[in-house]
């Protein structure tokens, strides 16, 4: 089993025994962190995304940070603030919530856009300059962000720059009756949370990081990425498509996939299969489209099913 597959299946088997019933949705979010990239989680309130974040953040041992922003918070309530000591006689950075390796963006949407923008630096280069000084965010660092899609009363729409910067948007949707049944049981005296352990170390979930760039994508995989990205920016019902962010998180994830069920190459249906996590929220779906009421979800969904899949032995010519 290669380090990939093993760190994953860990990560994922410990958050299970949290959120019940969303196998797919959190090999997503351990999909993100193995890319290390950013995940959008947007759902309705009270179906585990904080939970989520909190046992991912304990799975690795990693120091964890929540942010829940509000219409009043101010940039420096999330980078920090430099506070003038008169004992010293100098400005000292007293760090802000940013300064965490897991960091949950509780209802992002509820800041104002110049606090939002406050995320912009952190999420891309891994920094946050402050007064003019720049300070380095220690690996990992995974910014999971919250929203309600359906409260919309006092929230500010994520900028297409801010969304942009996440690689996948993620929705975790109500529990089976099933599901929700062994939910209850499992909080009888003590919230799962509370009781997981660290199965993976940082330097175990690096590793894997870098191992996944290992991955072989055949030319003609690489090329059936090109072709989804630009058939959402030649979609009819889209006024803007996906941005080359978008093919490289593709492409990433893809690579991430394919690892952690023990592959050492990317095959179609890992395209397939995170094609809209990576791709939807990236898509401005043109105005006569949302009078009609097509997502974007459903636009990824159509051209999945009109672009030409590539052979089956793009592995065999490594």
């Amino acid at each position: 089993m290669n380090i990939v597959q093993r760190v994953a299946e860990q990560i994922i088997n410990n958050v299970s025994n949290v959120i019940i019933g969303k196998r797919n949705e959190i090999r997503l979010t351990t999909l993100g962190l193995l890319c290390n990239g950013h995940i959008l989680i947007e759902d309705v309130p009270g179906v585990g995304k904080t939970m989520m974040a909190r046992a991912l953040a304990k799975s690795i041992g990693c120091t964890f940070s929540r942010i829940q922003f509000t219409p009043d918070m101010l940039p420096t309530d999330v980078t920090g603030v430099s506070v003038y000591n008169q004992k010293t006689m100098e400005f000292e950075f007293r760090p802000g919530p940013i300064m965490a390796q897991i960091v949950l963006s509780d209802e992002i949407n509820r800041a104002t856009p110049k606090t939002q923008a406050a995320l912009l630096e952190a999420m891309e280069e891994h920094q946050i300059t402050v007064d003019g000084r720049t300070y380095r965010l220690g690996p990992p660092f995974l910014v999971l962000a919250t929203q309600n899609p359906i409260e919309y009363e006092g929230t500010f729409p994520l900028p297409e720059a801010q969304l942009d910067r996440f690689l996948m948007r993620i929705e975790l949707g109500y529990p089976s009756p099933q599901e929700e049944i062994a939910m209850l049981d499992s909080q009888q005296y003590e919230h799962p949370v509370n009781l997981i352990q660290q199965v993976v170390s940082v330097q175990e979930l690096l590793a894997a990081q870098q191992a996944i760039r290992d991955v072989y994508l055949a030319p003609e995989i690489k090329q059936y990425i090109i072709d989804l990205v630009t058939a959402t920016r030649r979609h009819p019902d889209v006024y803007l498509g996906a941005s080359p962010r978008g093919a490289l998180a593709l492409y990433r994830t893809a690579q991430a996939r394919a690892a952690s069920v023990g592959h050492d190459y990317v095959q179609p249906d890992d395209i397939k299969a995170l094609a809209e996590a990576t791709l939807a929220h990236r898509i401005i779906v043109g105005p006569t489209a949302r009078i009609r009421d097509i997502s974007a979800q459903a636009i990824v969904r159509d051209i999945l099913a009109t672009v030409p899949v590539p052979g089956a032995t793009i592995g065999a010519r490594r």
